[in-house]
């Protein structure tokens, strides 16, 4: 198994790509800590990884607290008896408009996005440094390698995951500790949904037609989303020791959308 005895943290990991992650890298033999802010959809999918593959705790509360982003790694750590990945997974799409921006919901965007990321990495490399080394993922967007103009606010923000990813590779390429980026495009999360509602109307799932969905899809080279496991498959290639010289990249996982 490709991650058997090392431990790992998954945050956003109670649903869509997070859920996928957490669900392969247990099966590939790690030891999990599942973070999410909805505990009760985070401990059903924790209780059916623990009865088929071992070691999966629950972590529930709300990353943009610092505090909390902090106990995070050290109720980890305490479980388990060490660090050796984190796949800082969590995010927020933003408000869509710049004109008459919301600013609750920017900085909502910005503490998920950038902040949390920020504090639950501060937190974790003193531990992966004293395993010998480590794998820290973030996940991006396409929209951080290329600017998207219904979605500049996410831009802002995903660009600014990419910048700190390649930053940081080169600070902690002497520890050993391995700095990536998984930047998805179009993947068929509940997210997408919001994602197509745009430019400027906020809207839920079950408001947008589906019709609507389709056609987005159409723009992606590949004609279809990527499913949640082909992003978490490249999160496991990433975290795993196959990537051992792999460090300060930011991977597109988008069907050819930025080629």
């Amino acid at each position: 198994m490709r991650l058997e005895g090392k431990i790992g943290i998954v945050t956003a990991g109670g649903s869509g790509m997070g859920r996928a992650g957490a669900t392969r890298f247990a099966k590939e033999g790690a030891s999990v800590a599942i973070v999410d802010l909805d505990g009760a959809k985070a401990e059903a999918l924790a209780g059916r990884l623990r009865a088929d593959h071992g070691k999966v705790m629950v972590i529930a509360g709300d990353l943009r607290r610092d505090e909390f982003a902090r106990e995070v790694v050290s109720r980890t750590v305490d479980a388990f008896g060490g660090l050796d990945f984190v796949w800082n997974h969590v995010g927020h799409p933003g408000p869509a408009a710049v004109e008459g921006v919301d600013m609750s919901q920017y900085e909502l965007a910005m503490d998920l996005n950038l902040r949390s990321v920020l504090v639950t990495t501060e937190a974790a490399i003193p531990h992966l440094r004293a395993r010998g080394g480590g794998a820290l993922l973030f996940t991006a967007s396409i929209a951080g390698l290329a600017g998207s103009a219904y979605s500049p606010i996410y831009s802002m923000a995903k660009f600014g995951v990419v910048g700190f990813v390649r930053s940081l590779a080169k600070r902690l390429a002497p520890d050993h500790i391995r700095v990536n980026a998984v930047c998805p495009g179009m993947t068929d999360t509940p997210m997408l949904r919001t994602f197509v509602a745009r430019p400027d109307q906020p809207s839920t799932s079950n408001q947008v037609p589906e019709m609507v969905v389709r056609q987005a899809v159409k723009t992606v080279p590949f004609g279809r989303a990527a499913k949640a496991d082909e992003v978490a498959n490249a999160a496991l290639f990433l975290i795993s020791d196959e990537a051992s010289y792999v460090s300060g990249i930011a991977l597109p996982v988008d069907g050819a959308a930025t080629a």
